[in-house]
């Protein structure tokens, strides 16, 4: 009988970037010895990126761990329901609830929370602020390395924006989070918040929203918790 194959990790990014700044998480987790695989979503519709992401689950030889920051975390809390994905892991991420979405989410922050530079949408997508791109979104990072991600922004669509979750995979799976305590685009006591209603396994890094690249050894430790909690069942 052949053994069963240890969980794949499927790496899911959020709007205005793309999969590559997933690759100092993956390198690591690589390096490991898992087998990590990319999304590279369209953010059009979150209909679209959940089916790119399931694509992706069903391309794994086993169970799954599925990994998703900021926006991403809505599309793997809808797609996480796939059976192969065995657990859930939010960078801070949305975690929404059914019929919630990310519009729905933002719609009443606290006061005093900072407010995301989102710009009005033009022909149905959305964009930050370049010039104020680094200090919402990428305050810890090098300043040229926060200057390229505002300058490779990828339009968010406003129905991607708009998209509700059916049905949480978070309220029948086992879900991690990660907390950006200096997150300037989703307030730290929202995340808490999400986290905690879900019940999720939670850590707190300093760090801003894109933690993912700047803080990817705390990334891949939080990763590394919910893959062998998967292989110990």
């Amino acid at each position: 009988m052949s053994a069963t194959p240890s969980p794949r990790i499927v790496l899911v990014h959020g709007g205005f970037v793309d999969g590559s700044g997933w690759r100092a998480v993956h390198d690591m987790l690589a390096a490991d010895g898992h087998r990590v695989s990319v999304v590279q979503n369209p953010t059009l519709s979150l209909e679209d990126d959940v089916a790119v992401t399931v694509r992706a689950v069903t391309e794994q030889d086993g169970p799954v761990v599925l990994v998703g920051h900021s926006y991403g975390g809505v599309v793997v809390t809808e797609a996480g329901t796939h059976p192969q994905v065995e657990a859930i892991v939010y960078i801070a991420a949305f975690a929404p609830d059914k019929g919630e979405s990310v519009s729905a989410l933002i719609a009443d922050p606290p006061p005093g929370a900072p407010v995301p530079p989102i710009l009005p949408p033009r022909d149905g997508f959305l964009f930050l602020d370049r010039e104020r791109f680094a200090d919402s979104f990428a305050a810890d990072l090098p300043p040229a390395d926060a200057e390229f991600l505002a300058a490779s922004q990828v339009p968010w669509g406003v129905d991607a924006l708009g998209g509700a979750v059916t049905n949480p995979a978070w309220r029948e799976k086992p879900s991690w989070y990660l907390v950006a305590t200096d997150d300037r685009m989703i307030p730290p006591p929202a995340q808490r918040a999400m986290a905690e209603r879900a019940g999720a396994h939670t850590v707190e890094v300093p760090g801003s929203h894109a933690i993912y690249v700047s803080r990817p050894d705390a990334v891949a430790d939080l990763v590394r918790q919910a893959v062998a909690a998967v292989g110990a069942r």
